[in-house]
């Protein structure tokens, strides 16, 4: 296989030429990997946001690999990429292309560990269709594939035969264009990804799905940015960050542009470590020290009744997040538990919030996510990672989940599988659990893409999952690792469409 990119509406240029082999296919598997059956069946739903994402996907191709040489690509302008990742994925398949037919040995270990499901579902038959079931399940049967290539490699450079790699996810990691030891992350909807600063020069950082810097070498500046811990984009693509140490919210318009009376700080905003928007357009914030919640209209003015403090159990709310009905839950970490507010204020989690049961496991709560069936998926920096029901109930009774590599649970973010993506500040990792609580992400999670105290994760209309990194002040991007999802969340909230594929 080898991906072309967008048809350019008449015949390609008798100049191009394209060179179809094991490291083209490898790179097309990943790029379009959220949106592949198998090796012929590559397809997107007829809405905007799915055609979007598929384009996307589409140009990642060529962040892997040039298209008219078939070589596996070390670096691309602002990131490194996983050269020899690649030439290792490559040199697995061509064992099998190089071999005697599709009984031969390397053949038959190939399709056998290379299934639909990973070690189950249906058996590849052919090379392209191996290379999607491993971009599919990046962490299953590492090793035993690993082996397949011979001493005499077809692609180099490669991985060298010790030690075994922890997962087979491509990532390419990103630096420059002021990026802070950023600790969150957002997607717009048109996949690009925007990255507040918590430290250095004080800029918001736009990378385009395809890696460019859209914010330039210095980024977006002014509107009062300060230090941030959260950040959302709204339905029109305004982005919203919250500037802890500021207490302020500052605006930039989809092009980078500061809002007029950029930054807002009425309405209470005191240490404000959470945003999210609701139906309306709304801008909740959640208030750390003032252990409230407060309300900015879509044009930065407080909203009556705000701040809300002194119920439903708000205490250092450290995050909050907006379910398809327009509910507010946040994960308050002075209570060890979970609120829940209508609109307009009103609690639905009583006056002390949602605690569960004795052994429920719910002590030093992060950051909150909400899935398409209105579930909230909290981590937990000592505990891992609990899923409560829209009624409150905690559903992984007995302790949340704490195996699949998580370690220091940060940030959660909802695919649209409705699969909860967990960054682990603990082990520089991220891992997937199914809607119905199974680790899709192997016994470690997913370790590439130079990680480093991952403290913000998202996931774009393309099925990549992004990564701010505080440790080194980068942005890793696992190509393909996840299902696409309707993005920005607003949109998804606003349009019912919440943790959805677009």
């Amino acid at each position: 296989m080898a991906i072309l990119g967008n048809c350019p509406g008449t015949t390609f240029p008798t100049s191009d030429f394209i060179w179809i082999n094991e490291v083209s296919t490898v790179a097309a598997a990943y790029s379009f990997a959220g949106f592949a059956t198998d090796a012929t069946h590559v397809s997107s739903t007829n809405t905007t946001l799915a055609q979007k994402g598929i384009a996307n996907a589409f140009a990642n191709a060529a962040s892997l690999e040039t298209l008219n040489t078939g070589v596996a690509l070390a670096s691309i302008t602002n990131a490194t990429v996983p050269q020899k990742l690649i030439n290792t994925l490559a040199n697995i398949l061509a064992s099998c292309v190089n071999s005697t037919g599709p009984t031969s040995p390397t053949c038959s270990a190939l399709f056998t560990n290379a299934k639909s499901g990973g070690s189950t579902g249906t058996t590849a038959t052919d090379t392209a269709t191996a290379a999607i079931n491993i971009a599919h399940n990046p962490g299953v049967n590492v090793a035993t594939l690993f082996a397949i290539p011979p001493p005499t490699i077809a692609f180099a450079p490669a991985l060298p035969t010790t030690p075994v790699p922890n997962d087979f996810t491509i990532g390419l990691n990103f630096t420059g264009g002021q990026i802070a030891n950023p600790m969150a992350i957002a997607i717009d909807g048109s996949g690009n990804a925007w990255v507040p600063p918590n430290a250095g020069g004080g800029a918001v950082t736009e990378i385009s799905s395809t890696g460019t810097f859209v914010s330039g070498a210095s980024g977006y500046t002014g509107g009062g940015l300060g230090v941030a811990w959260a950040i959302a984009i709204d339905t029109v693509g305004n982005a919203w960050v919250a500037n802890v140490f500021n207490n302020t919210i500052s605006e930039f318009s989809n092009g980078g542009v500061p809002a007029t009376n950029s930054p807002y700080s009425l309405g209470g905003i005191n240490y404000p470590t959470g945003v999210a928007i609701d139906p309306s357009g709304d801008v909740w914030v959640a208030n750390y020290s003032g252990n409230s919640l407060s309300v900015l209209s879509s044009s930065g003015t407080p909203l009556g009744g705000t701040p809300y403090s002194g119920t439903g159990g708000l205490m250092s709310p450290q995050a909050v997040a907006i379910d398809g009905n327009g509910n507010v839950w946040s994960a308050n970490t002075g209570q060890g538990n979970v609120s829940e507010f209508t609109n307009l204020g009103v609690t639905k989690a009583g006056t002390t919030g949602y605690t569960g049961a004795s052994g429920d496991h719910l002590q030093y709560p992060e950051n909150i996510a909400v899935d398409g069936s209105g579930n909230a998926w909290v981590t937990d920096a000592q505990d891992g990672v609990v899923e409560i029901s829209p009624a409150g109930s905690y559903l992984l009774t007995g302790g949340g989940l704490n195996g699949g590599g998580i370690s220091h649970a940060i940030a959660v973010a909802i695919d649209g599988l409705g699969t909860a993506w967990i960054a682990n500040d603990g082990n520089n990792s991220v891992t997937g659990i199914s809607a119905a609580g199974a680790y899709v992400s192997g016994t470690s999670g997913y370790a590439g893409g130079g990680q480093s105290s991952p403290y913000g994760i998202a996931i774009d209309g393309s099925g990549n999952i992004w990564i701010a990194n505080e440790g080194n002040s980068s942005v890793t991007e696992l190509i393909g690792a996840a299902a696409p999802v309707v993005t920005p969340i607003a949109v998804g909230v606003a349009n019912k469409t919440l943790g959805s594929r677009p």
